[in-house]
C-alpha cells in the first residue's frame, strides 16, 4: 500500500546526530523542565524533542527523523498532519473557533455522522475536549439514570486523570485519591491468568472472572451499582485482549443485575482496533460508550455515547463544556471518520496487526526475554520477563529495550516490562517490519548486556 504520506524506507529513520537526544533536545528539554513538571515516562526514558511530524514519521530539533509506532500515544492514528484533517481544522481557526454549545453546521454533520458510522445504536452524544472529561461525564449519567451511586471496574484498566476516573482505577501515585464507592475487580488476562491456567486455557473459558465480579457485587457493593466500567482492551495495562467469551459474558452479567454497562473506547476507538468500536469485534453495545484520543486525530475532541434509553439521563446532568464541540473540534472529528472511510482504514489496521503480531511471534520463538506478544490491529504489545516459566517482569529489560529503540530511531511508548506500539495506520508494510528490526536489535543487545 502507497500513501499521501509515503516515504522511502531507506531514508528512514535517519540519525545525524551521535548523541541521543541530540544537543538541542537536551538543551531545550532542560530549560523547559525548569518550569515544566510531571512528565509521563516516555520522556523521562528518552528526552528528545519533536520538531514535526508527516505521516508515519517524526523529526527532532537535531533534524534526526523517526519512524513512528506511538501515534502521539494512540492518537494521531490517521498519521502526522493528515492534510484533509489539517485543512479541516485550518478553516474553522480562520473562521469561527468557539460559539459555546450552540449547533454549528460542522456539529450537525459530525452527529449525523457519528449516529451514520455506530449503527444508529445510540440515542444521544455529548462532545468534549479530554478523555478524563467524557468519562467523568458518563459517570455523572450513570447515576442520573439508575439513582444509583456505586461502580465496579478492574485492575489495570486507565480511565482518565480527573477524580472520578482516578477511582476506577489504581495507576501510580494517584491511586491513593480513590474515592468512596468504587471498586475494583480482576479481569482476564490470558499470559497472567489469576486462576494459574496457561494462556491457551485462559483464552478459551473467561466464566472464573465473571463468576468472581457476580460475587463481589453480591458480597461488597451495598445493591447500588450503577454501572460497570471497563476498557474493551486494556492500554496502559499492556494492550490485553480478553477472552472472546468474556464481553458477551459481562453484558449478559449487567443485565441480570440491572447495571449499566460502560464502555472506555477513548483509546479503542476509530479504526485503532481495525473496527470503529472494538466492542464490535464482540457484537455487543455498551449502554454507555466513550470516544477519544484518535476520533480527532489528535486535535482535541471526544464523545460520550449513551443508548437510546439513556438519552434523557443527559438532560439531567451539567453535560455541555466550554471547548467541548467547538467547531475546529467537530471539522477534526467528522474529517478522521471520513479518512477512515475513504483509505479503507479499518481492513488497513486489521492488516497492520497479522502483520505485526507474526513478526512479533517469531521473535518470542528467538529471545528468551520475550515472554508474550499481543494486540489487536493496531494496538499492540510486547511484555519481558526475566525468565519464561516464572514470567518474571523485567522492568529493567523494558527500559534498556525502549531507550535503545528510540536511539535507533524508532518512536514508542514504555510501560515498565511492558513496551506498547500503538503505529499509525496508515503505515506501510515495509516500513511496519523496519521498525520491528529495530526493536529486535534492541531486544539481541538488551540480552547481551543482562548475559542472556
Amino acid at each position: 500500500m502507497k500513501n499521501w504520506a509515503s516515504v522511502d524506507p531507506a531514508s528512514i529513520p535517519m540519525i545525524k546526530t551521535t548523541e541521543m537526544p541530540g544537543p538541542l533536545s537536551q538543551e531545550y528539554h532542560k530549560r523547559c523542565s525548569t518550569y515544566m513538571k510531571g512528565y509521563s515516562s516516555q520522556v523521562r526514558l528518552f528526552p528528545v524533542v519533536f520538531d514535526s511530524g508527516f505521516g508515519y514519521t517524526l523529526t527532532d530539533v537535531d533534524g534526526n527523523k523517526y519512524i513512528d509506532f506511538s501515534s502521539g500515544i494512540y492518537v494521531t492514528g490517521l498519521g502526522h498532519c493528515h492534510p484533509k484533517i489539517s485543512e479541516a481544522v485550518a478553516h474553522y481557526a480562520k473562521t469561527l473557533m468557539n460559539c459555546h454549545d450552540f449547533t454549528t453546521k460542522v456539529k450537525m454533520e459530525l452527529m449525523e455522522k457519528l449516529h451514520e458510522i455506530t449503527g444508529g445504536r445510540f440515542g444521544g452524544f455529548q462532545l468534549y475536549d479530554s478523555g478524563t472529561t467524557a468519562v467523568e461525564a458518563g459517570l455523572r449519567c450513570a447515576r442520573a439514570a439508575t439513582g444509583k451511586f456505586e461502580f465496579y471496574s478492574f485492575w489495570r484498566d486507565f480511565h482518565g486523570k480527573t477524580l472520578g476516573s482516578v477511582s476506577l482505577a489504581v495507576v501510580g501515585v494517584d491511586s491513593h485519591m480513590r474515592a468512596p464507592g468504587f471498586y475494583l475487580a480482576p479481569r482476564p488476562n490470558p499470559y497472567r491468568d489469576a486462576f494459574g491456567r496457561s494462556k491457551e486455557e485462559a483464552l478459551k473459558d473467561s466464566t472464573p472472572y465473571i463468576n468472581m465480579l457476580e460475587n463481589m457485587i453480591i458480597n461488597e457493593s451495598t445493591g447500588n451499582v450503577a454501572a460497570i466500567v471497563f476498557e474493551p482492551i486494556q492500554g496502559w495495562g499492556g494492550s490485553v485482549v480478553p477472552p472472546d467469551d468474556y464481553i458477551p459474558k459481562l453484558r449478559a452479567l449487567c443485565d441480570k443485575y440491572n447495571i449499566l454497562m460502560f464502555a472506555d473506547e477513548v483509546l479503542t476507538c476509530m479504526a485503532r482496533t481495525g473496527q470503529y468500536l472494538a466492542m464490535d469485534h464482540w457484537n455487543t453495545t455498551a449502554d454507555i460508550t466513550t470516544l477519544g484520543k484518535g476520533f480527532g486525530n489528535g486535535f482535541p475532541v471526544t464523545a460520550m455515547c449513551v443508548s437510546k434509553d439513556l438519552a434523557p439521563a443527559i438532560e439531567k446532568i451539567s453535560a455541555s463544556s466550554s471547548y467541548g464541540g467547538n467547531p475546529m473540534a467537530c471539522a477534526a472529528a467528522l474529517a478522521s471518520i471520513k479518512v477512515i472511510e475513504e483509505e479503507n482504514l479499518n481492513e488497513r489496521s486489521t492488516h497492520l496487526g497479522e502483520l505485526f503480531l507474526k513478526r512479533m511471534e517469531e521473535m518470542k520463538e528467538r529471545h528468551p526475554i520475550i515472554g508474550d506478544v499481543r494486540g489487536k490491529g493496531c494496538l499492540l504489545a510486547m511484555e519481558l520477563v526475566k525468565d519464561k516459566d516464572t514470567k518474571e517482569p523485567f522492568v529493567d529489560g523494558g527500559k534498556m529495550v525502549y531507550q535503545k529503540a528510540f536511539q535507533k530511531g524508532l518512536a514508542w511508548v514504555p510501560s515498565g516490562h511492558i513496551l506498547r506500539l500503538s503505529p499509525p495506520m496508515i503505515l506501510d508494510d515495509e516500513v511496519a517490519l523496519k521498525g520491528l528490526d529495530i526493536i529486535e536489535e534492541a531486544v539481541d543487545e538488551t540480552e547481551k548486556y543482562f548475559g542472556y
